[in-house]
């Protein structure tokens, strides 16, 4: 087998459920996954998914790591990232032998130079924030390839109690001013409860502790304009993921359009929610191409800015919230 093969699937980056190929854009600008989870991934191997976003035009991956979780033991999970990385950097460079290289982007750093991380506890965990979760959570922190604190936040679907939650996300969201890092923040409501409002609360919790000054995600975006509103007043950036790409998606393409240019990003959220045409698919970093795709489709038929402008954008954003 070929080094080639090894990243691609029959000669080809994507294909559907049923597949078939399908084409991908060729990115106008180097693009960022802002939220792309490694260590979840049932099909996929994490070198070669790192490889492949390489070859899709990806130049800054971050990768969330929680202490309650995936990163109990912060040593070994660096290590792990580690070892993913240059495993990408080995593939990448057989593939290279044979021809097959990642787009130009004359200037941006080549991906496995920059893949990053944020650690923090998720409101799942919320009620496991112990002692030695805060001791995992301050040894990732250290780390020089951790660029920030998140995911954290509330989750209003889930059983944890919401005081704890509140206390929490506080005690991180002031780790982050603390230590001059921006911050990636899950919020989630209860659709079926409108009186239970994360997103509420959430803006209740940034003007109590401050919003950090190097920077506030709203991780997964998927809410309207009204609800986004008030976060992008108090200077946070959106980040979209594949869901804005979907058929029912139609708020979510609104606070698109309604995004200062200046406060978007892109991201996967790998392994969840694959964006269309390749939804039902286990997402990979590679995908957040056709995220990015889509914004600037959508950008530009509502006439705020034209797709070349937006790419440009997506990658300006991500690199100021996450300099090298």
């Amino acid at each position: 087998m070929s080094a080639i093969d090894d990243l691609l699937d029959d000669g080809e980056l994507f294909r559907d459920q049923k597949g078939r190929p399908r084409p991908w854009p060729r990115p106008l600008a180097p693009l960022a996954d802002t939220h792309g989870h490694l260590t979840v991934f049932r099909g996929h191997d994490p070198a070669r998914a790192v490889a492949r976003a390489a070859l899709a035009g990806v130049r800054l991956l971050v990768v969330p790591a929680d202490p309650t979780e995936d990163a109990t033991d912060a040593r070994a999970f660096l290590r792990s990232l580690d070892g993913w990385v240059e495993g990408a950097r080995s593939l990448l460079a057989a593939a290279a032998a044979e021809g097959l290289v990642p787009p130009a982007f004359p200037g941006a750093p080549d991906l496995c130079d920059n893949v990053r991380v944020v650690a923090g506890i998720h409101p799942y965990g919320a009620a496991r924030a112990d002692d030695a979760a805060m001791a995992s959570l301050s040894e990732l922190l250290a780390d020089p390839r951790c660029a920030g604190v998140g995911e954290i936040g509330l989750d209003f679907t889930c059983d944890v109690p919401v005081d704890v939650q509140r206390d929490v996300f506080c005690r991180q969201l002031r780790l982050a001013r603390e230590l001059a890092v921006p911050c990636e923040l899950h919020i989630r409501d209860d659709r079926d409860d409108p009186a239970a409002a994360a997103h509420a609360m959430a803006l209740e919790v940034l003007d109590e502790v401050g919003v950090p000054e190097a920077g506030v995600d709203l991780h997964c975006y998927t809410g309207d304009p009204a609800v986004m509103r008030p976060f992008v007043e108090r200077g946070c950036l959106a980040a979209f993921g594949g869901a804005v790409t979907f058929k029912c998606s139609d708020e979510i393409r609104d606070a698109a359009c309604a995004c200062p240019l200046g406060q978007m990003l892109t991201e996967t959220d790998s392994p969840y929610m694959a964006p269309v045409p390749l939804r039902g698919l286990e997402c990979e970093p590679a995908m957040v191409c056709l995220t990015a795709r889509c914004l600037a489709d959508v950008r530009a038929e509502c006439g705020v800015s034209d797709p070349a402008e937006t790419y440009a954008a997506l990658w300006k954003n991500a690199a100021r919230l996450f300099p090298r």
